[in-house]
């Protein structure tokens, strides 16, 4: 069976444009200067630009000091409460905390031990997927990349949703929660279905269990035995923690409310979110930093000295190494200065885990990727700004001690993000109101003229 649509002409035709595409598509860099344009959202100091507010979470990497922001350790908060307590109090009672946390998000408030209850029960009912979903959606368009295929799951959900265009808070509250119950299965038989199709292996797909837990269910639906150890349900339990929310600034979270605000449905605000998720500069860089270790591995010949270490990690800044991006992937934020705390929760709990694999050596490398890593960022940048490493830097790390393949590293991401997602868009449509439109200066010359076609050269 083909899969693909090899359209040579095409292909050819588009590389005889190749010269107008550049030329007329690139912008003089000193037009975003002199017109004081905010690239990327961004202010000149590199904080955000202000375009809403949220009680939803909160993350602070910096205070303000006479117009100046001035490092500080990195806080996150969901609701309020701060990450840390949060993690430590589910760490404390030995819990599953990812559920709690999905509520906590889209109902604003912790749960009573019976609304937990009543949400893990819901949970349980709506992750089972409608009938013929499977052969529909998953078998008859196989997809080498799970982000593209779980984005394309869900947009085909609306085919099975008997009130899919109702932007009504109540019915987007009801497509949440049974997204957040349905997308860990659609992640898991998809990546399955593409290791069967495209990888040769054998294709099984474990039916997800109700009793169990968010994080359980992922492990038992993704391995072939089902087996799991409770340590290592925890500590992805604990990875979904840390991810489901970031305020409402990245890049997912902007694009889920800006397609909010157009009144579009659920299904296709949530695969835009996907989508957004799905770049090497977002949600693909955990697997860009596992893909740079393994590079480093390969072409250094003693990791354990340091001058070798940061000789090839000069060349990977000069593009001259890795895969010619000039970048130690895994290493600056946007917002945090000093530290990211889910970076610190993180590597607390991936540092003991390791000690009881046969990965401690690559735990302690990536230690020194990232101790020297900074150090050489801001040599070569000439910038002594306060920098630290992000959450990128040791997630991949940690799934791969749980055995899970790097191509599931940014679906796991999304199946996290989703509760933050879906609760921005409640906060969208119940207090946002206007459609999101940012404006573009036009600098292109107002004389040109229309050509007859028969004097054009």
């Amino acid at each position: 069976m083909q899969y693909y649509d090899n359209n040579t002409f095409a292909e050819e035709y588009v590389k005889n444009l190749s010269g107008d595409l550049k030329q007329n598509y690139t912008i003089d860099p000193n037009q975003f200067k002199s017109l004081n344009v905010k690239r990327g959202l961004r202010n000149i100091d590199g904080t955000g630009v202000l375009a809403g507010v949220t009680n939803i979470g909160s993350v602070q990497g910096y205070m303000m000091l006479d117009g100046d922001p001035i490092p500080m350790p990195g806080r996150l908060y969901y609701r309020g409460i701060e990450i840390n307590e949060l993690i430590e109090n589910h760490v404390k009672r030995h819990m599953f905390g990812f559920e709690e946390v999905c509520y906590l998000l889209l109902i604003g408030k912790l749960p009573t031990q019976k609304e937990l209850d009543d949400f893990r029960a819901v949970l349980a009912e709506s992750r089972h997927l409608p009938d013929g979903y499977n052969d529909a959606v998953l078998f008859k368009a196989p997809n080498p990349n799970i982000m593209n295929k779980i984005a394309s799951g869900v947009m085909a959900l609306y085919s099975y949703d008997y009130n899919p265009e109702s932007v009504e808070p109540e019915n987007v509250l009801r497509q949440s929660i049974q997204l957040i119950a349905r997308l860990p299965v659609i992640m898991s038989n998809a990546y399955n279905v593409k290791r069967h199709i495209f990888d040769k292996d054998s294709l099984y797909l474990h039916v997800p269990k109700d009793e169990l837990s968010i994080a359980e269910n992922l492990l038992r639906m993704i391995r072939a035995d089902k087996k799991y150890t409770d340590e290592e349900a925890h500590l992805l339990d604990l990875c979904l923690t840390l991810h489901a929310e970031h305020g409402g600034g990245n890049n997912s979270t902007f694009t889920c409310r800006s397609l909010t605000s157009t009144g579009t449905d659920t299904y296709a605000t949530i695969a835009g979110a996907i989508n957004a998720m799905k770049g090497p500069l977002h949600g693909g860089a955990n697997a860009k930093v596992m893909q740079m270790l393994d590079n480093i591995k390969k072409n250094v010949a003693n990791t354990s000295d340091d001058g070798q270490l940061k000789d090839y990690m000069r060349l990977i800044l000069e593009g001259k190494a890795n895969d010619g991006s000039r970048k130690i992937f895994g290493l600056g934020h946007a917002v945090y200065t000093q530290s990211d705390p889910r970076e610190v929760l993180l590597k607390k709990y991936a540092r003991e885990m390791a000690a009881k694999t046969d990965m401690e050596a690559d735990f302690e490398l990536m230690e020194r990727i990232e101790k020297f890593g900074l150090e050489l960022v801001m040599e070569k940048n000439k910038d002594h700004r306060t920098m630290c490493a992000n959450v990128d830097m040791y997630s991949g790390l940690v799934y791969r001690m749980l055995g899970i393949p790097d191509e599931m590293f940014t679906p796991l991401f999304a199946v996290a993000r989703l509760s933050g997602w879906c609760a921005h868009r409640l906060e969208e449509l119940i207090s946002g109101g206007k459609l999101i439109r940012p404006g573009y200066k036009a600098v292109m010359p107002k004389d040109a003229h229309y050509i007859p076609i028969e004097e054009r050269v």
